[in-house]
Formats: structure tokens, C-alpha cells, sequence
């Protein structure tokens, strides 16, 4: 099964010149997004899979596959542990 990904329910997200800033309205925490990350984030959000959302990066990019593997992981784990991110089931 491919995993996907939604932004927390609680979280608003608003675009910005330079990327996105993203805010979990419970804990009142902001989190700001460069243009790359929040390319990812659009990616994923839009119903890519890790992999899928990798090879767009790759390609936008002009880095290694695996470079964007490991970017998004990081990624991953930074938005999902702050609640602001989860699987889409």
C-alpha cells in the first residue's frame, strides 16, 4: 500500500513569497517552509507517494534520487512529529 499524506486538520497553512508558513492552531506554533519544502509539501499533500514526491524533487531540482529520498524523510519526520502532518488513511 502506498502511504499519502494531509495536513492535521487543526493546522492552517498560508502561502508566502519565499515558501509557506504553517500554523497549529491548538498549540498557537508556527512553522515556516522555503519554496523547496513547500513544494514537497504540496506533493505529498496532493496525493504523491514518498517516491513519487522524490522523482519531483530530483527532477526540480537536479539532485540525486537518493539526496530527495533522505530531504524528504527528514522532512517527514519533522512535520509528523510536530503534529502538523499525518497519513492519509
Amino acid at each position: 500500500m502506498s502511504v499519502t499524506y494531509i495536513l492535521n486538520p487543526q493546522v492552517s497553512l498560508a502561502e508566502t513569497d519565499d515558501g509557506a508558513v504553517l500554523l497549529h492552531e491548538r498549540t498557537g506554533r508556527y512553522w515556516q517552509l522555503n519554496t523547496t519544502g513547500f513544494s514537497v509539501l504540496s506533493s505529498l499533500t496532493s496525493g504523491q507517494t514518498r517516491e513519487q514526491a522524490a522523482q519531483t524533487l530530483a527532477s526540480q531540482r537536479a539532485i540525486s534520487a537518493t539526496r530527495a529520498r533522505n530531504d524528504i524523510a527528514a522532512l517527514l519526520v519533522s512535520l509528523c512529529s510536530a503534529d502538523l502532518l499525518r497519513e492519509r488513511r
